[in-house]
């Protein structure tokens, strides 16, 4: 089997800039794709509903343009058959309302991203591993 992209839906440039390069520096192999606002993120579902590769995981950010985090979760995990990609929620909301609305809908992890580089990369690998490597995915 193939390695599955990772879907990095995150509207920041710099911090997809940081998460890119946090990747290529961790030799992640699966491929990165990148939506910047939450309707280029939920334009995936027709896709993967056409039989394009489901990503290993997502990793959102709540704060999005045009649809936000949350809405992206709920859509995703209410689907019948996509529901079971797991979602890593990434972001700088350290909201309790976020968190709990965010583990209400389903998300698998709930992660406030680290300012420091050296941080984000420790993240960054910790997230690679067990989503990419350790997980045993059911699709």
């Amino acid at each position: 089997m193939t390695d599955r992209p990772i879907l990095l839906i995150e509207d920041n440039p710099m911090d997809v800039d940081l998460t890119l390069r946090a990747f290529k520096r961790r030799r992640v192999t699966n491929s990165i794709l990148v939506a910047r606002d939450g309707e280029e993120a939920l334009a995936w579902l027709p896709r993967w509903e056409a039989g394009e590769p489901w990503p290993a995981v997502i990793l959102l950010d709540l704060k999005l343009p045009k649809v936000d985090g949350l809405e992206v979760l709920r859509r995703i995990k209410q689907h019948p058959t996509l529901c079971v990609i797991p979602i890593v929620v990434l972001t700088t909301s350290e909201e309790s309302a976020d968190v709990q609305s965010a583990y209400l809908l389903g998300v698998n992890s709930y992660i406030v991203k680290p300012v420091e580089f050296d941080k984000f990369m420790e993240v960054s690998e910790k997230l690679d591993l067990y989503w990419t490597v350790v997980n045993k995915r059911s699709y």
